[in-house]
């Protein structure tokens, strides 16, 4: 443990453990809003939160040697929780897109049922 200060592993720790919680965080926003696109951005933090504790785990043991093959493979997490969160990012965007259009049709067409003319829908004006 003598590679890093204390104040550095606090910092790893915390860090460690606070993305832990944003994945909780995530994941129980998306339920609230019954959209499930936010519990694929918690389950896409998951290769992120693995590389960090590789990389915790390889500063614990004096960044040892023997374990080497941990640096590679926190890069080739880092690597892929990039690919995944870029691609829980855009399927957020391209939902929110979507009941955006869903949302501007029930608009359109609530104003379209009220320019009909006036009073119920179905009513004809007689007095001419």
């Amino acid at each position: 443990m003598h590679a890093l200060s204390l104040p550095t592993w606090w910092i790893h720790l915390a860090s460690v453990l606070e993305w832990g919680l944003a994945m909780l965080a995530i994941q129980r926003w998306g339920r609230r809003r019954g959209e499930r696109a936010w519990s694929w951005l918690a389950l896409a933090m998951l290769p992120a939160l693995v590389s960090a504790m590789a990389a915790c785990t390889w500063h614990l043991f004096d960044n040892a040697e023997a374990l080497k093959g941990l640096v590679v493979f926190q890069a080739g997490t880092t690597a892929l929780g990039n690919v995944t969160l870029a691609l829980a990012a855009w399927n957020l965007a391209r939902q929110a897109v979507a009941q955006q259009s869903v949302a501007e049709q029930a608009v359109a067409q609530q104003s379209a049922a009220s320019s009909d003319g006036p009073g119920r829908p179905g009513h004809t004006d007689r007095s001419a």
